[in-house]
């Protein structure tokens, strides 16, 4: 199967650099963008350290995954490089990460990672070394259009990547290509079962991979020790339930882990108050939000002002809303919406853009200026 990486029909002369995190996909795209005729190149960016990393599953970018992408690029007779990121990382994804949750806010550190190492760092050094493009494995879709290239949906849905991208800039975009954006997965491992790529049948890495265990608080507490201060857990009117071990064990819509007797009825996370220590409880109503204001917005949509759509969790399948003066408002009220998350904006397979969930507002009251 032949890629299109749109840099004309004679690939010969030209340059792709392909950003390799040891995983099937990317292994896949470095051995597309090698059968164009183009010299290809794979960069790895060391994300952890690596003796630590090492054994380490679920992971993407540490030890094992640099030995499986130097493997797959010997194999495909093509140049591999790996760039010392971790400081990097560890400044704007990990720490960052540690510090919206102990605001009492829900991270994206996906999002955060594709904005600053991978789109920002990793493409000035595809630039450094000349590429006509840079490649990666996101399951998304780049559309060339009459206005300049526009970013889509995956055609495959369960694939679909297209939330942790919202912030892509259209300077990124142009430079940028997805060739797996039309493909569904067990394609994916075909073609490196085919090429006979000893990374075929490796398991994806997890949604974060420096939590291989998913246990977030523990990743938390190492950075930040003072993240576990006990606290009051309040309903809604500030009448005390119970006690809490620290604000990094909980999130907003969250039911699990409250140990709260006593309620007729089943309760949930619906705020986190930081200032105060408290984790707020109420019934699932309680939930519901009407409309959320966003900060640094990225807008790839031109002067588009239709009917849209908006997704606030990666699970999430997108709903009816309207986006105007950087608030979000859903035509019918959604829930478990929590400050940090994002809201992405699509006109149906297009992403328009999308920012950072600054304030909620609950389903029947006024939003705060």
């Amino acid at each position: 199967m032949q890629a299109d990486f749109q840099l004309g029909s004679d690939l010969k002369g030209r340059r792709i650099v392909v950003a390799m995190s040891g995983g099937v996909d990317s292994s896949v795209v470095a051995a597309l963008a090698a059968r164009t005729g183009a010299e290809t190149i794979g960069i790895t960016l060391q994300l952890y350290d690596h003796g630590a990393a090492v054994g380490r599953t679920g992971s993407c970018c540490a030890g094992r995954d640099i030995r499986d992408a130097r493997a797959v690029c010997d194999r495909l007779g093509i140049a591999h490089y790996v760039f010392d990121y971790e400081s990097a990382f560890r400044e704007s994804v990990i720490d960052r990460f540690a510090d919206d949750y102990m605001a009492g806010r829900t991270p994206i550190p996906c999002v955060r990672c594709n904005q600053g190492v991978k789109f920002t760092d990793l493409l000035r050094l595809a630039r450094d070394l000349g590429a006509d493009c840079l490649a990666t494995g996101h399951y998304v879709r780049r559309v060339e259009a009459a206005a300049g290239a526009e970013l889509h949906r995956a055609a495959d849905p369960s694939r679909d990547q297209s939330y942790f991208l919202f912030a892509t800039t259209q300077d990124q975009l142009d430079y940028l290509r997805f060739p797996l954006g039309g493909m569904p997965k067990p394609l994916v491992r075909e073609l490196a079962a085919e090429i006979g790529l000893g990374v075929a049948a490796k398991p994806d890495s997890q949604d974060i991979c420096f939590v291989p265990d998913g246990d977030y608080a523990s990743v938390v507490k190492k950075v930040r020790p003072e993240a576990e201060r006990a606290g009051e857990i309040v309903d809604q009117s500030g009448r005390v339930l119970g006690a809490h071990r620290g604000l990094v064990h909980f999130t907003v819509g969250q039911r699990r882990g409250l140990e709260i007797g006593g309620s007729p009825e089943p309760l949930y996370v619906v705020k986190l108050d930081a200032e105060a220590n408290r984790v707020v409880v109420g019934p699932r109503r309680a939930l519901a939000v009407s409309a959320a204001t966003l900060f640094d917005v990225n807008w790839l949509g031109g002067d588009f002002a239709g009917p849209l759509t908006a997704k606030v969790r990666s699970m999430a399948k997108p709903v009816p809303a309207r986006f105007e003066n950087g608030v979000v408002r859903f035509d019918a009220p959604e829930y478990g919406v929590a400050p940090g998350q994002a809201a992405v904006l699509y006109d149906g397979e297009r992403v328009l853009g999308g920012g950072w969930i600054e304030i909620t507002q609950p389903a029947g009251a006024a939003l705060a200026a």
